[in-house]
C-alpha cells in the first residue's frame, strides 16, 4: 500500500465540478482531478428514493493531505452532505505516484514558508 489517495466526489454541474478541480490543483491538494461526465446517481436522501445526474471528480491526493483537502470540498462544495470518500492506492507506476507526491507535497512547502513568514516580526528598514 502507498500513501497516494485516490478521492471520489460529485457535482450537480460541470461549472461546478470545474470550479472544484481548479481550486483543489492550485491549493496543490491535489495533483490531478479527472472529470467524468454525467453520471446518474441513485440515492436516498430525507427518506426518499432520488436520483440525480452528476459530474464524478476523481481526485490524485496523499494521505497526508487527505484532512485538508476533506476540509477544502466541504467549504467549496454546493450540497449540503458532499461526498468525499478516499481510497487507497495499492501500487502504481513509480514515476506517477511520485509525482502525485511531489504536486502535493509542494503545497506543504509552500504553507510552511508562508506560515513561518506571516510569524517572523517585520523590521524597519
Amino acid at each position: 500500500m502507498t500513501d497516494k489517495r485516490l478521492v471520489l466526489t460529485t457535482c450537480g454541474s460541470l461549472e461546478e465540478a470545474r470550479s472544484i478541480a481548479q481550486t483543489l490543483v492550485e491549493r496543490q491538494l491535489a495533483a490531478c482531478v479527472n472529470i467524468a461526465p454525467q453520471i446518474e446517481s441513485v440515492y436516498r436522501w430525507h427518506g426518499e428514493v432520488e436520483t440525480a445526474t452528476e459530474w464524478l471528480l476523481v481526485i490524485k491526493t496523499t494521505a497526508e493531505a487527505f484532512d485538508r483537502l476533506r476540509e477544502a470540498l466541504s467549504e467549496l462544495h454546493s450540497y449540503e452532505l458532499p461526498e468525499c470518500i478516499a481510497i487507497g492506492i495499492e501500487d502504481g507506476s513509480a514515476a506517477y505516484l511520485e509525482w502525485i507526491g511531489e504536486s502535493v507535497r509542494l503545497g506543504f512547502a509552500f504553507k510552511t514558508k508562508a506560515a513561518s513568514a506571516a510569524r517572523r516580526p517585520r523590521l524597519r528598514g
